[in-house]
């Protein structure tokens, strides 16, 4: 089946993101404690990004305003309930004068599905340089997951076309209804969300960890000929950690250029760099997940 072409207008499609950003309004219930909710899912487990990213808020909410996020390293633990809230308790690691450190438990029934570490700086004056972004086709030369969801008559790509609050638009076929024809570790895409996302600069590096989460590990299946319709496999987010280097707005386009250094014993590497629009590097990635396949292919 060939995929849509035509470009799909940044305002159409507010409900998805609208629920996205109610899921990251988490409750003060205590000084350093927080709650929250999940959103569903087709797997019945909590979406990795979502609680990443509601982790990434609760730290942020117990710092000063002028100290944004640099660096997060989580892992996640179990997996979470959907239909249970989740409680995020925070603990002040460090107060520094540019700096400060944060540890937040992501818990449900008494015990922690993420743990993750949080470092905040100061805007500050500084050595600077940064890698070049590649030359890729524009996105909006290239088929549109949205619309690509939209037009497949199967009930797991409707959930998606309701659900799914970014758009992705890979620069050299998509994984999602099969394997593409060239097996290689590298790929690059593009994504911004469905509608414009308003709030400050932690909200905003907090929509990319919600994003960046869904194709973390797309470079291991590329390399082996895998999709996301591979046959009864199984794949999760183990550990992830993620640096900002520059401001970052996650309602305009951003280019991750993506590759895996390696796979062995059920788990796999994949890191990104994500660069702006206007090709500066705004952030690096770096996630190791499980990834477990049956030798009867796909």
């Amino acid at each position: 089946m060939s995929e849509p072409t035509a470009s799909l207008p940044q305002g159409d499609g507010p409900e998805p993101l609208a629920a996205v950003l109610a899921a990251l309004e988490l409750e003060q219930t205590e000084t350093d404690t927080f709650v929250g909710t999940s959103l569903p899912q087709l797997h019945g487990r909590v979406y990795g990004g979502q609680v990443l990213a509601q982790s990434l808020l609760a730290a942020g909410r117990t710092v000063a305003d002028a100290r944004l996020p640099h660096s997060v390293h989580g892992y996640f633990l179990r997996p979470g309930a959907l239909d249970e809230p989740i409680t995020f308790a925070v603990e002040r690691l460090r107060d520094g004068r540019s700096f400060s450190a944060r540890r937040t438990h992501a818990l449900q029934s008494g015990v922690p599905i993420l743990s993750m570490i949080t470092s905040f700086q100061e805007e500050q004056e500084g050595l600077e340089h940064a890698d070049e972004m590649p030359d890729v086709p524009d996105p909006e030369s290239l088929p549109s997951s949205v619309e690509l969801f939209n037009s497949l008559d199967h009930p797991v790509a409707q959930f998606f076309y309701r659900n799914g609050a970014f758009d992705l638009r890979h620069t050299a076929g998509n994984l999602f209804t099969g394997p593409v024809a060239e097996q290689t570790d590298r790929q690059c895409l593009w994504m911004r969300s469905r509608a414009p996302i308003p709030g400050d600069q932690l909200r905003q590096r907090a929509m990319l960890t919600y994003a960046c989460d869904q194709v973390m590990l797309e470079p291991i299946m590329r390399r082996h000929g895998l999709s996301w319709m591979t046959r009864e496999a199984s794949v999760a987010s183990l550990d992830h950690a993620m640096w900002w280097h520059r401001d970052v707005d996650a309602g305009e386009w951003l280019l991750y250029v993506q590759s895996s250094p390696s796979a062995r014993g059920g788990r796999g590497l994949g890191t990104a760099k994500v660069f702006s629009r206007g090709g500066e590097l705004v952030a690096s990635i770096a996630q190791e997940g499980m990834l477990r396949v049956p030798r009867s292919g796909v």
